[in-house]
C-alpha cells in the first residue's frame, strides 16, 4: 500500500518536472469563464489540498490509524462549481467532493476545512459535522449536509429541497432556511446515473420543468466513465440526457478547471435566472482506484491507468496557471510540497484527538432536538367548504384525520400535505378531503406516482423550514422507497450530530383486513420495515379518536423535538363504526377529543383484574370485540393499547399491566419480525414472569379473498388464546 501511495504522489510531480503536461483539452479562455489570474491560483490550491488530503488519508488508512474510504483524486475539478455557486447555494454531493468543500470553505473567513476533514478523516469525537460517526463531507455554516449515500440516493431530496424554495417564495416564507434565489446543487457519479432512485429524482425534475413549474437545480453527474470496475459506455450520459424534456443540458470538460467554470457559470445562470432544473454533465478522470481497498490492476490494465493519470485534472490546471501568471515548474512544485506539509501536520495532530468511546456518546445523535419553532397561522381560502357541523357530529377515522390535518394546517402554514391522489380526490379514502379545497394546491398538491420522490420532497422541503406530511398510498408501497427513510431522513440527525433535522409525519394506509381490495399489495401486516430504523417514531391508532389526538401530537413531536414520524393508518379502520353493532364507539365528535395521546403513553381501556390484553391497531378493534365473548365467561380484561409501535413504550406497558399476571399479547403483524418479539424480550430482560402467550399473523403474503382470513388473527382465536391462558375450556365457557 504505501508503494501504491507513494507512486500516486510521485505521478503528479514526476509528470510536471520532466514537463508532461497533457495538451489543452478545451479552448475556453479565462475571461469567457470571468477568471483571473488570482482566482485561477485559488482553484488550484484547493484541487492541490484535495489531492494532499487524498494521500494523507490513504497514508493513514495503510498505517490503521484512519479510515480512508473512497477518495476525490481526479475529480478535483468540482472545485469549479463551488467557485461559481454562492455559500447559501445547499449542496447535496457525491463522495468524491473534496475539492468542492475546500473551495467553498475558502469564501469563508475563519474556517479551517483541512482540520475539519482531518478530523472526519481519523473519526475523532472533535470532527465538527458528525462528532466522529462517519467519514462525511459536510458542514452547517457552509450550506453542506452531510451525505454518506447509497449510490443516488440524495438526489430525491435535492429535489426537493429546490421544490422548496419556489414553494416558499408562493408561500411568502419569511423564516425559510435557504434564500429565496438560491439554487440547489446535486453531484453524483455516471455509474450512480443508472441507479433508479437517480432516474426517479431525475424524471421529477424534468417533469416538473416540463410542466413549467420553477425548480432552481442543478444536477451534476461527474463523468469518469467507470463505476468501481464497470466501465460506463462512452457517450452513455449524454445521450441519455443530453436532449430530455424539461431539463436542460449543459457539458464541460472538468479536466480543465477553467472550463469546468465555463460550464458551471451557464448551469448556474439557467437554474437561478431562469429557475429551470439543469442536468450539468462534467468529464472527469478517476485516480488512485474506487476506493482504499480497490487494487485497480485486477481490472484495468496499466497502460489504461497510466492514460488516465496523464490527464490528471491537477496537470491541466497547472498549465493553466503558468500560462495565466508565468509561474515555473518548480514554484508550482513548491507550492504543493508546501500544501503538502501543512496537511500532514494537521492528519498527524487529528490522530491524537479523542474518539467516541460509549455508546450513549455514539447515541446521542439519535435523541430529540428540542426546538421552539413559530408556527405561522395558515390561510383558508375565500371559498373553503365549512366544516363546523363535520366537527360536531360523529364521524369515522378517515374523516377525522382528514379534520385533523385541516387543523393543524390552519394553525401551521408551514405543514404541506402531498402524495398520490391526495388533492381534488381527497386520498384514496379520503383522508384528506377537501384540504386542497380549503388550503388551494400549493399546500395540498398530487404528486408523480414515485414513492422515492414522495419521501425525497418531504425531506427536501424539512431542509427549508417546512414540516411535510407525504402520504404512502399503502404499506406495501413503501418497500419502493425505504431506503429515503433508512438512509437519508432518519439518519441525517446522526451523521450531522444533530445540527441537520429534517422533520415530518408520514402517513402511511396499512396493515390488514381490508375487505373486497385486498391481496398483498393492499394488505400488508410488516411493520419491520419501520421499526428497525433508528431514531424513527412509529404511531398506530386503534379508533377514529385516538387517530385524532395521536396525530396532534405527531405533529407535536416532529415540530418540537424535529424527528421522523410514520403515521400507520388502519385501512380497515378507516371506515368502521361500531365495536358491537350500532354502538358508535369507533367514530367520535371531533371537537369533543381532548389532546390524551403523549408520546411513550398506552390507552389503556377497561379495568379487568384477570388479564391484560396487549395489543395496538386493529389487535385493539379485535380484543375489543372479544370482550364480550369474555365477559360471558367470567372473565375481567384490560386492553392495554401500545399506541407507539417504535420506540415501544415498554415502561409504561408494565405499568399498565399492573399486578395482573395473564398477559395476552395480540399481534396482528407476522410472527417473525412483528412488535410481540420485542415486547416478549424486554419481559425477559426485565425479568417479569408473567403466564404469557402470544397470537400473530401467519408468516405469509396475505392473499385475496376469504383465504385472508386463514393467515390474520380474529376475534374468536383472541377468545380462545384467553381462555386457554387462564385455564378455562371453550366448552366450560359456553355453559
Amino acid at each position: 500500500m504505501a508503494g501504491a501511495i507513494g507512486a500516486a504522489s510521485d505521478g503528479f510531480l514526476d509528470r510536471l518536472k520532466s514537463g508532461r503536461i497533457p495538451a489543452a483539452v478545451s479552448q475556453t479562455q479565462l475571461s469567457e469563464a470571468g477568471l483571473s489570474a488570482a482566482s485561477l491560483t485559488g482553484l488550484f490550491e484547493s484541487q492541490l489540498t484535495s489531492r494532499a488530503l487524498d494521500l494523507e488519508a490513504r497514508r493513514l488508512g495503510a498505517e490503521k490509524r484512519g479510515f480512508y474510504s473512497i477518495g476525490s483524486a481526479g475529480h478535483e475539478g468540482n472545485a469549479a462549481l463551488a467557485h461559481v455557486l454562492r455559500v447559501d447555494d445547499m449542496a447535496f454531493l457525491h463522495y468524491r467532493s473534496g475539492a468542492f468543500y475546500l473551495e467553498r470553505a475558502r469564501k469563508c473567513p475563519g474556517e479551517t476545512p483541512i482540520w475539519n476533514m482531518a478530523l472526519s478523516f481519523v473519526a475523532s469525537s472533535e470532527d465538527p459535522i458528525s462528532g466522529g460517526r462517519h467519514k462525511v463531507l459536510g458542514s452547517k455554516s457552509l450550506f453542506i449536509p452531510p451525505q454518506t449515500s447509497t449510490i443516488a440516493s440524495h438526489l430525491p431530496k435535492a429535489m426537493g429541497a429546490a421544490f422548496s424554495i419556489a414553494l416558499a417564495r408562493t408561500q411568502k416564507k419569511q423564516d425559510a432556511a435557504l434564500p429565496l434565489d438560491s439554487v440547489i446543487y446535486c453531484s453524483f457519479g455516471d455509474a450512480s446515473a443508472n441507479h433508479s432512485t437517480a432516474q426517479g429524482a431525475i424524471n421529477a425534475a424534468a417533469l416538473t420543468g416540463y410542466r413549467g413549474l420553477p425548480l432552481p437545480l442543478i444536477f451534476a453527474c461527474e463523468d469518469n466513465g467507470v463505476g468501481i470496475s464497470v466501465k460506463t459506455p462512452e457517450g452513455w450520459i449524454a445521450a441519455n440526457y443530453g436532449s430530455r424534456a424539461g431539463l436542460r443540458y449543459v457539458y464541460g470538460d472538468a479536466r480543465d478547471i477553467v472550463d469546468a467554470v465555463r460550464a458551471g457559470r451557464e448551469a448556474e445562470r439557467c437554474a437561478r435566472s431562469a429557475r429551470k432544473p439543469v442536468f450539468l454533465h462534467i468529464r472527469t478522470v478517476r485516480l488512485m482506484g474506487h476506493a482504499g481497498s480497490d487494487l485497480e490492476t485486477s481490472y484495468r490494465d496499466r497502460t489504461e491507468i497510466e492514460t488516465e493519470a496523464d490527464q490528471d485534472p491537477l496537470l491541466h490546471s497547472a498549465r493553466r496557471v503558468m500560462e495565466a501568471s508565468g509561474t515555473s515548474s518548480s514554484e508550482i512544485e513548491t507550492l504543493y510540497n508546501d500544501i503538502s506539509g501543512r496537511v500532514r501536520r494537521a492528519m498527524e495532530a487529528a490522530c491524537d484527538r479523542p474518539k467516541l468511546t460509549s455508546a450513549p456518546a455514539v447515541m446521542s445523535a439519535l435523541a430529540p432536538v428540542k426546538s421552539l419553532c413559530a408556527r405561522r397561522p395558515g390561510k383558508l381560502l375565500e371559498k373553503a367548504p365549512d366544516e363546523t357541523r363535520a366537527r360536531r357530529e360523529p364521524q369515522h377515522m378517515s374523516r377525522l384525520i382528514s379534520l385533523t390535518l385541516a387543523e393543524e394546517m390552519a394553525r401551521d402554514r408551514n405543514i404541506a400535505v402531498f402524495g398520490e391522489d391526495v388533492g381534488k380526490k381527497g386520498g384514496v379514502y379520503g383522508a384528506t378531503t377537501r384540504l386542497q379545497q380549503k388550503f388551494g394546491p400549493a399546500r395540498v398538491f398530487d404528486t408523480l406516482l414515485d414513492e422515492q420522490t414522495i419521501l425525497g420532497l418531504g425531506i427536501g422541503l424539512a431542509h427549508n423550514g417546512f414540516l411535510p406530511v407525504p402520504e404512502i398510498q399503502f404499506l406495501a408501497y413503501v418497500h419502493n422507497a425505504e431506503d429515503q427513510l433508512r438512509g437519508e431522513a432518519a439518519s441525517l440527525s446522526f451523521f450531522s450530530n444533530g445540527q441537520y433535522t429534517n422533520p415530518m409525519v408520514v402517513r402511511v394506509a396499512g396493515l390488514a383486513y381490508q375487505k373486497g381490495f385486498g391481496g398483498h399489495f393492499h394488505n400488508d401486516n410488516s411493520v419491520a420495515v419501520f421499526r428497525d430504523i433508528p431514531g424513527i417514531v412509529l404511531a398506530c391508532p386503534s379508533s377514529g379518536a385516538e387517530a385524532v389526538a395521536m396525530l396532534r401530537e405527531a405533529f407535536r413531536i416532529a415540530r418540537e423535538e424535529r424527528r421522523v414520524v410514520v403515521f400507520l393508518e388502519p385501512i380497515a379502520l378507516y371506515g368502521t363504526k361500531d365495536v358491537s353493532e350500532g354502538d358508535g364507539a369507533m367514530t367520535a365528535v371531533y371537537d369533543e377529543i381532548d389532546d390524551a395521546a403523549r408520546f411513550g403513553e398506552p390507552n389503556v381501556i377497561g379495568d379487568g383484574r384477570d388479564l391484560a390484553i396487549v395489543t395496538y391497531g386493529n389487535g385493539t378493534y379485535l380484543s375489543r370485540r372479544a370482550l364480550t365473548q369474555l365477559t360471558d365467561a367470567g372473565i375481567s380484561a384490560r386492553i392495554v393499547d401500545l399506541r407507539w409501535l417504535s420506540p415501544l413504550p415498554i415502561d409504561a406497558v408494565v405499568d399498565a399491566i399492573g399486578k395482573r399476571r395473564n398477559v395476552l399479547i395480540v399481534d396482528e403483524c407476522r410472527r417473525t419480525g412483528g412488535p410481540a418479539e420485542e415486547i416478549i424480550a424486554q419481559f425477559a430482560d426485565r425479568g417479569l414472569s408473567y403466564n404469557l402467550k402470544r397470537i400473530t399473523g401467519e408468516d405469509t403474503f396475505i392473499p385475496l379473498g376469504p383465504a385472508a382470513d386463514t393467515v390474520l388473527v380474529s376475534e374468536n382465536e383472541i377468545a380462545a388464546a384467553a381462555l386457554s391462558l387462564l385455564g378455562v375450556s371453550a366448552g366450560k365457557a359456553a355453559e
